[in-house]
């Protein structure tokens, strides 16, 4: 089975930086880009990214370098990331949201790194023996002495223009090059489809290690229109409610759970900044669409939700859906649509063939939005890229790990991961299942399932439970999960917990779940 997307052209040589110089000829006084009272209009941040540009290109970190990073949310952080791009090189994230161990470790995972670009604040986080640190703040005199105007660097489409890190099945983490084409790609796409334009403004509420937040990042300024920044490390709901109300914003990019909590903050307060939002572009995990079902379906909400799909090793999205193409009760599980262009995506078994209809398979991806691999990589995660015949044409394609189907209207439907299994007592299971099912219960608002063990030391699963209210029973939700999933499936314990933890990212803190129940005895009974 194979879903193709709409075949369209690209220009001859496919940045993204280009299409932002071409908004800052356009209208060189609209602003670019706001944080914290601060603001760049395109012609300024333009001009101080040529100088960045300059600097680096003077130190000889121009085409090909790797540039990492440890910036907070603000006005220099746009400046760097244009200035690196159009010096030919690729910026490598290091959220300063993350440990400084976690940092060192991506450093050294980063193969080539040419320098950091880190401020006063956050320096601290990523010294380093081995690289140059530098600070914008410290830079300011000497750059105003450089060059106003673009650096002649001859970018090409195959070069890499970011890299972000992913977990990787062997758990170490995996740096993924996305190629100017790949994000050219996207970001035409999301132009074109949803008719985006210099009033569709946009606020970044996800961490920047994300590999959803460079898109976030790009989209507006790809547009013409204004990014806003939150001067936040970590998501702060209130603040981005705050500057949802305060300004013109349209967009959002977020992660499923980022999105509930903005939901839950908005139906608290009465609110509706959320929702007269033009989009909320979201994925990432499996979607409980019981989460944000009604206030999706209310007649004043004007917002589009789109339901997407993708990887990070694939430029971050693969297919999108509109949720309001869904009906009550027609999908167990929310769809993730069809293809962006020149994108394909495979539904292949185990030797790679394709499946039918409805019929379970690896989530495969071939097109334009194909990465660079793994940079340094080595070993059995390289053996996720490889190459498929397609309409004649060998191409490369890559092995999400992902299992899905597609429906009898040709949509792409993400059942969980393949990886993602824990086998108990004999039996392989998906904890995603589990959790659909105890959010479709009446009582229970958001649940996450993490394996643990038993007194004897077996395998078991564990139900992390956030009430609607103060009236749960655990006999009721056994009752009810019994009604819908085998008894192997029903956890052993249901541990009631004032809210779900997120991860820098906007995702289910999975890790902090388990340290949770470690802080918990293991024998005793905490139930809802």
């Amino acid at each position: 089975m194979i879903l193709r997307g709409k075949r369209v052209a690209l220009p001859p040589t496919p940045v993204v930086h280009a299409r932002f110089e071409a908004c800052a000829r356009a209208a060189p006084d609209a602003v670019a880009v706001s944080c914290a009272g601060e603001q760049l209009t395109y012609a300024e941040l333009d001009a101080a990214a040529n100088r960045f540009a300059h600097f680096l290109i003077a130190r000889g970190h121009g085409r090909g370098a790797k540039v990492g990073l440890c910036l907070d949310y603000s006005v220099d952080l746009v400046v760097v990331i244009l200035g690196t791009l159009k010096a030919g090189a690729a910026y490598v994230p290091f959220d300063p949201a993350y440990p400084a161990a976690r940092l060192r470790l991506l450093q050294q995972q980063t193969p080539g790194l040419a320098l950091v670009v880190a401020s006063p604040a956050t320096a601290g986080l990523i010294e380093s023996a081995a690289v140059e640190v530098v600070a914008p703040e410290r830079l300011s005199d000497h750059l105003e002495g450089l060059p106003a105007t673009a650096p002649d660097v001859p970018v090409t489409g195959d070069d890499v223009c970011y890299a972000v890190f992913t977990s990787g099945s062997t758990g170490t983490p995996k740096l993924a090059g996305v190629r100017h084409e790949g994000w050219f790609n996207l970001l035409n796409w999301l132009q074109i489809e949803y008719r985006l334009h210099p009033g569709s403004s946009n606020l970044v509420v996800s961490a920047f290690g994300f590999d959803l937040s460079q898109r976030s990042l790009m989209l507006p300024l790809f547009c013409g229109a204004t990014q806003y920044l939150m001067a936040s490390r970590n998501f702060d709901a209130a603040m981005a409610y705050r500057l949802l109300n305060e300004h013109e914003i349209h967009t959002v990019h977020c992660a499923s759970s980022t999105l509930y909590v903005l939901v839950d903050w908005e139906t608290a307060r009465g609110g509706d900044a959320l929702s007269r939002l033009d989009y909320v572009l979201f994925g990432g995990e499996p979607l409980h669409i019981e989460r944000i079902a009604e206030w999706g379906g209310r007649e004043e909400n004007t917002c589009t939700l789109l339901h997407q799909y993708g990887v990070a090793e694939c430029t971050d999205v693969a297919s999108s859906y509109d949720l309001a193409d869904t009906r009550p009760g027609e999908h167990d599980i929310a769809p993730v649509g069809r293809p962006v262009y020149n994108t394909e995506i495979h539904i292949l078994d185990e030797l790679t063939r394709d499946v039918g209809v409805g019929e379970y398979g690896e989530i495969c991806i071939s097109g334009t939005g194909v990465g660079a691999g793994y940079l340094g990589g080595t070993g059995l995660e390289l053996e996720r890229f490889t190459t498929i015949l397609v309409d004649g044409e060998l191409r490369r394609l890559y092995r999400t790990g992902d299992l899905g189907y597609v429906t009898e209207s040709g949509q792409l439907v993400v059942v969980g991961r393949m990886d993602g299994q824990v086998k108990v007592r004999g039996m392989r299971i998906d904890p995603t299942d589990i959790e659909r099912a105890l959010c479709r219960l009446t009582g229970v608002r958001q649940a996450a399932v993490v394996p643990g063990e038993s007194d004897s030391g077996e395998a078991e699963l564990i139900a992390f439970i956030v009430p609607a209210g103060s009236g749960l029973d655990e006999s009721d939700v056994r009752a009810g999960l019994l009604e819908a999933l085998p008894r192997n499936m029903v956890p052993a314990r249901f541990l009631r917990i004032p809210r779900i933890p997120l991860s820098p990212h906007g995702k289910v803190d999975r890790a902090a779940l388990v340290t949770e129940l470690g802080n918990r005895h293991v024998g005793r009974a905490d139930h809802p």
